[in-house]
């Protein structure tokens, strides 16, 4: 790699991952930096704090039918900003099979919960900590996991985990677990910026196995 691992961050909604994982790796600007921020709605409140960081950033309005054409138009949006990794950070919308192939091993969701426990449709926001809670777990966290056409069901990169205390609360949850999850991306991002993890990436399972070398006999 050329330069710094350069990040396209996909929102649908307040963006405050984009500003926490902004903080997280402005030590790192030669390692990591945030190419653009780029959402599915106008009125997304994640422009506005990426503006104001002087991120770059766009909108590509999805179609209600998430067409092909769709996924073509973010793609080309997201090239443009010559993006090494794509990170879905409260993005909404169902991407589909074309733009899941094209960012194989490329694609990130940050994910609050420590799946594949509490993902999949409708599990976002305060419903994933509202189900832990309900459940009487008694610990949660957030996964780093590759996006694939199961939601929420790529292979995990990276989990991270926090005790559910007594008198908890959905939001005492997302609180105390939000600088987790912003530091558990940042790390991930840098470590396929150091090129621990590869890049696209593959799970340990995935990758081809070395054939062991013969012994040499004199």
């Amino acid at each position: 790699m050329g330069g710094p691992l350069c990040v396209v961050v996909l929102v649908s909604g307040e963006g405050t991952t984009v500003d926490g994982l902004a903080d997280a790796i402005a030590p790192d600007a030669e390692r990591v930096v945030i190419g653009a921020v780029i959402a599915d709605r106008p009125d997304a409140r994640a422009l506005e704090r990426a503006r104001r960081r002087g991120l770059a950033t766009s909108v590509v309005p999805v179609d209600p039918d998430g067409s092909p054409a769709w996924a073509e138009r973010l793609t080309a949006a997201i090239a443009s900003y010559g993006a090494d990794v794509v990170v879905l950070a409260g993005f909404l919308s169902i991407l589909p099979a074309n733009w899941i192939e094209r960012w194989r091993g490329r694609a990130l969701n940050l994910h609050p919960s420590l799946l594949p426990r509490y993902g999949g449709r409708g599990m976002y926001g305060r419903r994933v900590h509202a189900a832990v809670l309900s459940a009487g777990e008694r610990e949660t966290g957030a996964t780093v996991h590759l996006v694939t056409g199961a939601v929420d069901g790529g292979p995990a990169v990276a989990q991270a985990r926090v005790p559910v205390l007594p008198g908890d609360t959905p939001e005492t949850l997302r609180d105390r677990l939000r600088p987790v999850e912003v530091e558990l991306l940042a790390a991930t991002l840098r470590r396929f910026a150091d090129g621990t993890l590869p890049l696209p990436y593959t799970s340990a399972a995935d990758r081809p196995r070395e054939r062991a070398t013969p012994a040499r006999r004199d």
